[in-house]
């Protein structure tokens, strides 16, 4: 009989991580298992210390859950193998890495590995999916807004809409990739990416590969168009078909990529706000 520790994210989607969490129950059947809410582990050096090479351990959350594990984590000795078990509310991860429900847990162990990180601010931090800039960090700031408010599910895809058509103001911005420097106007979306997938299904860098060789960060610029033929194109890119309309969108791929705006904008890593930012740099 394995031992299994399920670290779960009782904040996870939308309240519901703890429930989620208890579905392995049935797909660990017949093996003991333990909970424990990762909001309440303040010390994962000590956590992990208390336990033998026998124990398995499985990471139960969304996005968001992936991303503090591996920013609490980043400067301790972690179990040689993670297992990951999606029960968040977008599941980009799980959707970039094909992710199925017959797999149950999945072993995600060297997709923590080298990730590329962030500044903001003066601020590092490692992410796992990516950096949302523009009318993405807008819906996650108003879908936070949204949730201290309601226990209804947040609705990302009419939050943007709405956004589109009244509330969001695009902003100037100025792109280096790898040193190259250049400026767009009227920039809708800049977000670089490590995976394909964010927001819930969106796919704005389609051709972007976690897992390549030869690593690269992609960055999308979705500018210079009106607020109707950007949301005309807008659904495209949930099945990465947006890129055909090069004109407002255009992508770029690199090790290094700084994306400044003109104007203070939210900002979301890997689904988690970070308000009023100016700009961000990504680097593998």
């Amino acid at each position: 009989m394995a031992r299994y520790n399920i670290l779960y994210n009782s904040l996870a989607a939308n309240g519901n991580g703890e429930e989620n969490a208890k579905k392995l129950r049935d797909i660990l059947k017949g093996d003991e298992l333990r909970f424990e809410d990762v909001t309440k582990v303040d010390d994962y050096k000590a956590y992990f210390e208390e336990f033998t090479s026998e124990d398995i351990f499985v990471l139960c959350g969304g996005d968001g859950t992936l991303n503090r594990f591996v920013n609490n984590t980043k400067d301790i000795n972690v179990p040689e193998h993670i297992y990951y078990y999606p029960a968040g509310t977008g599941n980009d991860f799980a959707t970039d890495i094909n992710y199925k429900e017959a797999d149950g847990i999945v072993e995600i162990s060297n997709y923590l590995k080298d990730l590329p990180t962030v500044i903001i601010n003066g601020k590092e931090e490692l992410f796992l999916d990516g950096i949302g800039y523009g009318i993405d960090g807008y819906c996650c700031e108003e879908g936070d807004r949204l949730k201290e408010t309601s226990d209804k599910p947040v609705n990302y895809t009419a939050i943007a809409i709405k956004g589109l058509l009244f509330k969001f103001k695009p902003a100037n911005a100025t792109v280096s990739v790898d040193g190259k420097e250049m400026k767009f106007k009227k920039v809708w979306l800049a977000p670089t990416m490590n995976g394909r997938f964010y927001g819930g299904g969106m796919m704005p860098t389609p051709s972007q590969d976690r897992a390549s060789k030869d690593r690269h960060l992609s960055l999308l610029v979705w500018h210079g168009s009106g607020k109707l033929s950007t949301l005309s194109v807008f659904p495209s890119i949930f099945k990465g078909e947006h890129l055909k309309h090069d004109k407002m969108c255009k992508l770029f791929t690199g090790k290094e990529i700084t994306v400044s705006f003109d104007k203070p904008c939210a900002l979301q890593i890997d689904g988690e706000t970070v308000k009023d930012v100016t700009s961000y740099t990504a680097r593998l």
